[in-house]
């Protein structure tokens, strides 16, 4: 009888005693003070106007003012979004408005011409939360292309639409369409008329020979954001009017996933601006997220190699802004100079136009 009560004994203080939890039981309070308001407040935003030859020499006091302010509205609306609890998908959409409303950028209102005088934009967004994206490629009614984009990705079946199909589906969506005549800006046509000239001068203009003046005289105004929300999700996304004077319904990388846009909560979320044909073929947006993901390096390591290395050895020139799932930033560039901000959490603002 002893020896039972001793076992009994025994069976009833193990099964008293406490057990640890299963890794799916923690709950938040077994999370530190610190680590809580670190994931909680972990969020930041980057921006991008267009890389290219952009030399301190050649901008006037006035035209840096207005460039520096431009961006510095458009990233401060979409830091306060994500501020106040909102999504990157959110951030990343209206901040690009910003740039798409302005005469400045190559996106939106201030558009460049291809060689018939018209504008053909292109745009595309991605949810790193769940690799969901839209994208749409030479609209010429639609005002704000990167929400015809997020449409796209929301409320269709596919990735990328391009023309009138895209363009019934914005009327479709009931997203505010323009007349061409909107796109119109004195600078833009001047552009296209100087590149029209130097075409004229040229002995040999076809083929690659014809985007020589274009792309080695011409700094990029294509628009981009990165941005990660408070929910630890990125996104991105980018707006371009194309390449001036570009001919045969040319398509650059903007509209393209993973070439001039690429968002996975993995790892970062990217927007790309340069010599598009590039940029595709070295699919650099996703490039950058796959070295992260598959040789363990840094955003800033795996920018570098990309932009200052590959794309370099290839031939193209440009840019990207990225941001990782950490609040990481990089904004790197081969060229001369390329517009661009970024603000974190803290509420610290950078804007930059010239290589440092």
């Amino acid at each position: 009888m002893k020896r039972i009560l001793i076992c009994l004994s025994f069976i009833l203080a193990f099964a008293c005693k406490e057990q640890p939890k299963k890794s799916a039981e923690i709950s938040v309070a077994d999370t530190t003070t610190e680590e809580l308001e670190k994931s909680v407040n972990t969020f930041g935003i980057v921006i991008h106007g267009g890389a290219g030859t952009i030399l301190k020499e050649n901008m006037t006091p006035e035209k840096e003012v207005a460039y520096k302010t431009k961006l510095e509205e458009a990233i401060k609306l979409g830091h306060t979004i994500l501020k106040n609890g909102g999504t990157s998908l959110e951030a990343v959409e209206k901040t690009i408005n910003v740039l798409e409303n302005s005469p400045l950028f190559n996106a939106g209102k201030g558009a460049v011409f291809n060689s018939e005088g018209v504008n053909e934009l292109d745009a595309s967004i991605m949810d790193g939360s769940n690799l969901n994206a839209g994208a749409v490629a030479g609209v010429k009614t639609v005002k704000n292309p990167i929400n015809l984009a997020k449409e796209v990705m929301l409320n269709s079946p596919h990735v990328l639409l391009s023309g009138s199909g895209a363009e019934l589906f914005a009327k479709e969506r009931k997203l505010e369409l323009v007349d061409p005549s909107y796109f119109f800006t004195e600078d833009r046509m001047k552009s296209l008329e100087l590149i029209k000239e130097k075409e004229k001068n040229k002995e040999k203009n076809k083929t690659t020979a014809f985007y020589d003046p274009v792309i080695k005289n011409a700094k990029f105004g294509t628009v981009g954001c990165a941005a990660l929300d408070k929910n630890g999700n990125l996104a991105a996304g980018t707006s371009t009017g194309g390449m001036t004077n570009k001919k045969w319904n040319r398509i650059g990388d903007s509209p393209i996933i993973g070439a001039g846009t690429y968002a996975n909560n993995a790892t970062c979320a990217v927007s790309s601006t340069g010599w598009g044909e590039y940029f595709i073929r070295g699919m650099v947006a996703y490039d950058i997220s796959a070295m992260m993901e598959y040789k363990q390096l840094s955003l800033k390591e795996a920018t570098t190699e990309v932009i200052q290395n590959k794309l370099t050895a290839l031939g193209g020139t440009g840019g990207i802004v990225a941001i990782d799932n950490k609040g990481n930033v990089s904004m790197e560039f081969n060229t001369a100079g390329m517009y661009r901000a970024t603000m974190n959490a803290a509420g610290e603002l950078t804007i930059g136009i010239y290589k440092e």
